[in-house]
């Protein structure tokens, strides 16, 4: 008969195992994702540049207002409107100078808040568990991941800056432009 030790022991092997293997995919699939979001961004990028070029004037420097009324295509404006937020789930647009932070989610938003006081207080860069304790998130390792994505999707998108792996702050021209202005 087998010792219960000797089972514990090849039922934690197995465990582990499981785990290492659990995590090498995590792993591959993370790798994978920033190589999407990458291509995802520069296809967001070019198809804006695209529209610069193909819009009334010629892409001639017309400025960041030339874009908040409807084209003479009859189509919206590339700016939302500023009566709220965008809607949850919404993309992440690149920033540029007179973008309005409510151009951006509530939670894109909160998380920019968070940094622009930081910022005005003169304090550091915060991390996503940091952050995580200031929306008086759980630091559970998915509230945190999920803070991470958005960050990494805010800093892709210019809107942040990562100065040292895993510590955020507003990007320079976000800092400057002020709150939401």
């Amino acid at each position: 008969m087998p010792s219960v030790v000797g089972l514990l022991e090849q039922r934690e092997l197995s465990a582990r195992r499981r785990v290492d293997d659990l995590r090498a995919e995590a792993d591959r699939i993370q790798a994978e994702l920033v190589v999407a979001e990458r291509e995802w961004n520069e296809w967001v990028v070019a198809r804006s540049r695209v529209d610069e070029v193909l819009s009334p004037g010629g892409g001639d420097g017309a400025g960041p207002d030339a874009a908040e009324g409807p084209s003479d295509r009859g189509e919206p404006s590339a700016r939302p409107a500023s009566s709220g937020a965008a809607k949850p789930k919404s993309v992440v647009p690149v920033w540029r100078a007179g973008l309005a932070w409510s151009a951006l989610s509530v939670d894109y938003q909160r998380i920019l808040q968070v940094l622009a006081d930081r910022n005005r207080l003169g304090q550091g860069p915060l991390t996503c568990q940091e952050m995580a304790a200031c929306f008086g998130l759980d630091p559970v390792p998915g509230k945190i991941e999920a803070l991470r994505s958005k960050a990494k999707r805010l800093t892709a998108r210019g809107w942040l800056a990562e100065p040292a792996p895993g510590r955020f702050t507003l990007a320079k021209a976000v800092a400057g432009q002020g709150a939401g202005s």
